[in-house]
């Protein structure tokens, strides 16, 4: 497998991991390690590093919800120009052009269920070329970028026995 691949979905597992750790378990030299990830940083293959966040834990009442959103292109607007648009919004983590029945599946985070409502229905809707939302809240996280979630083996079902 090329060295960059390898090494991507190393960091993609755990970006935390020592230059020295990867170029072990890459076969590498370290410096080499540390020239590819620049060399992908470069090329934009890295956009960055973060911390996947399980706000249950730490107590924080944080809202997301998922947003699909319809829109309707005219001769100049582009899906290019409403994604930059919608991207600049900090309440918007995640932002994809899909295939189906919507055209945008959009993550929207608040501090509360008002917070997010408001901010589809003030920020997102009155973009002219958007047509139509509906707005998905999530309830629970098991799984979020490959890393799962909390102990969710607990099986608090009664047992029913005759």
């Amino acid at each position: 497998m090329d060295e960059k691949r390898e090494l991507l979905d190393l960091l993609r597992h755990s970006a935390r991991e020592s230059t020295a750790d990867i170029a072990r378990q890459l076969g590498i030299e370290e410096a080499r390690v540390e020239a590819l990830v620049a060399e992908l940083e470069d090329e934009g293959a890295i956009r960055g590093y973060q911390a996947i966040v399980d706000w249950d834990a730490v107590d924080e009442e944080r809202v997301t919800a998922m947003v699909e959103l319809n829109v309707e292109l005219d001769r100049e607007t582009k899906y290019t120009d409403i994604s930059a648009r919608i991207a600049k919004f900090p309440e918007v983590s995640d932002l994809k052009l899909v295939s189906g029945d919507y055209d945008f599946a959009v993550e929207v985070s608040g501090d509360s269920m008002h917070d997010v409502s408001m901010f589809v229905s003030e920020r997102i809707a009155p973009i002219p070329e958007v047509t139509q939302t509906v707005t998905h809240f999530v309830m629970d996280t098991y799984k979020e970028r490959g890393i799962e979630f909390g102990d969710h083996t607990d099986d608090d079902r009664l047992t029913y026995s005759p």
